[in-house]
Parts: C-alpha cells; structure tokens; sequence
C-alpha cells in the first residue's frame, strides 16, 4: 500500500459522529484529507488550489473520490459558492482531530529518534538515593521533560541478572563490567570512608589504613548480593585477616544505622555519608585501590537513543565530582 496512505479500521470507536453518518471509513490518502480541510476553510476552489499549489481539476478529482469513498457528500456546490453540508462539518471536526494526532505523533516519534524522549528502566542500589543521584536525575528531568525514568530499587547483582534478561536499560553500579554483553561508563569516583560509632577511639585519628581495622567489628553488606563487599572481603584478605562480622544487611542505610547503634564499624563511599550526619564519625581510608566509583552500566546492544542521551546527561554533570 501508498506509504501516503492511512486506513481508519471501526472508525467510530474513535470518534464519535454527532448524526453518526459513517461507520467505517475505508483506505484514503492523507492528502485527500489535507486537500478537504483546505478547501473546508476556504470554502472556494480556486483559493484552495493556490494553498495547496496545485490547480483546481486534481482538487475537485480528489474531492470527489473522498465523498465517494465516504458514501456522502461533503460539499454543497453552485456555480456561486461551496458550502460544508452538515455531515462534511461533522467531518472537518474529526479530521482536524486526526490531523492534529498525527502531528504529535510525527513529533513524538522524532524525540524518540534523536533521543530527547522515551522511558527508561533503571536499576541501583539504596545507597545511591543518598548521594548525588537524586538531584542529577532531578535536573535531567527539568532539561529532558519528555525523558521517563523509572528506577528500580534492586541488590547489585539482581541488577546484572536484569540488564542480561532485559528488564532494565541501565545499572547505577559500584561495578565495572566489561564483557561479551554488558559495559560500563564511569559517572563519579566515590571514595571509601570508616564509619564509627560516637565515642569510638579511633575518632581521634583522620585517617585509617585497612589493617588498622582487623580487630574491629564490621556491619557488612552480603557478599551475595554485592560485589562491592565481596572487594572489601578480598582487600582484608590480601592483608592477612578476615573481617570479624557482627551484623550483615543489604543496603548501606541499614549498615549506618547499625553502627550508630554502636553494634559496629562499616566501610562506605563518601557519597552516603549524609545519613545520619549527626550520630556518626566518619574517617577517610588510606587504601589504594579499594574504591567505590559509580559507573553506568548497560548492554552494548541497547539501540535506545534515549539511553545514551540520559548517560552523556549524566556523565557530562558529573565532571566536577570526579
């Protein structure tokens, strides 16, 4: 079929007739309609034609092929005027609907194209809502208005399982990924700190190395659930000890709030630091190569346009967190 063509199935499950005159309406071409509403405003065929730069006999040929295809007549002709007839006025009001659809629709699906609309499904951890995340996202709404984002709150590696499957477009991860499906973009550095509890003795010192730690107890994250505690464990071990774990939970709140208690130490990114700001004392670590940079992680054969504008949106504000 005419690539210029459009059929209209039960026409009337979508607009509603005042007389209900027509039920169906079959294939017409879409510059039928752009000719009747031309000449539906300028009710003079001669002026219609110059509008739509072309003469008169084609007008009047298409005109007529859209009344028959209708079944009725649009048009009251003399050789003095061109008057709507009421069934062509109840058209006019539902073609300018059509019309004014297939508008939005044309710009809809080029902001799609060019990447300035569409929905995305995010996966990332509870710690990345206390961080600057929230106000990047924030922003990026107010830039891209037409952008969805959906964030899922899910266990880091609930988020890999989702990429793979396609259930999401993105992971904000503590993880570097590269391989045969998934890859990564870093967004931030996040370096690590140690947590204490008030009155803890290690306050007094403003830096700690990692196997200054070994006697302490650690609220950890589980380790099958995230690789960030799986590098923290690793990191100990190429130390010489185990971390002696008092309590272990799933997301870095929960950590924090536990060692507010006094239950523990935890080590967490700096980013999350404003969690209970006031019951806890936070130290920097001295340990190079244990990090917690924040990377954007996806599938290398996502195609969505919109994805790669949320992930420059996202990269190029974060320069100065770098």
């Amino acid at each position: 079929m005419d690539s210029n063509r459009i059929i209209f199935g039960y026409f009337a499950r979508q607009v509603q007739y005042k007389n209900r005159l027509v039920r169906y309406i079959s294939a017409m071409e879409l510059r039928q309609l752009r000719y009747f509403t031309t000449l539906a405003e300028e009710l003079n065929f001669t002026r219609a034609a110059e509008r739509l730069h072309i003469s008169q006999p084609p007008l009047s040929a298409q005109i007529a092929q859209l009344e028959n295809e209708l079944g009725v007549k649009l048009f009251h002709r003399t050789s003095r005027k061109v008057e709507l007839t009421e069934a062509g006025a109840a058209f006019l009001r539902d073609v300018r609907i059509i019309q004014n659809r297939l508008k939005e629709a044309t710009h809809r699906v080029r902001q799609i194209d060019a990447g300035l609309a569409g929905r995305l499904e995010i996966g990332l951890s509870g710690s990345h809502f206390l961080g600057p995340l929230p106000g990047l996202i924030a922003k990026l709404a107010r830039s891209h208005p037409d952008i969805r984002v959906i964030l899922n709150e899910m266990a880091p590696n609930d988020q890999l399982e989702a990429l793979r499957e396609h259930r999401i477009d993105l992971s904000i991860s503590r993880q570097f990924i590269e391989d045969d499906l998934l890859c990564s973009r870093k967004l931030w550095n996040d370096p690590l700190l140690v947590a204490l509890p008030p009155g803890h003795p290690l306050t007094s010192r403003s830096q700690l190395r990692l196997n200054e730690l070994k006697n302490e107890r650690f609220v950890m994250l589980r380790r099958e659930t995230s690789t960030f505690a799986e590098r923290i464990f690793l990191a100990c071990a190429a130390h010489g000890f185990s971390p002696s774990v008092e309590q272990t939970v799933s997301e870095v709140p929960a950590q924090l709030s536990l060692v507010a208690a006094g239950v523990g130490i935890a080590l967490v990114p700096t980013s999350t630091k404003s969690f209970k700001p006031h019951d806890l004392t936070f130290r920097s670590l001295d340990e190079p190569g244990l990090e917690a940079s924040v990377h954007a992680v996806m599938r290398k054969d996502n195609k969505k346009a919109v994805l790669k504008t949320f992930v420059e949106g996202l990269t190029s504000q974060t320069q100065n967190l770098k």
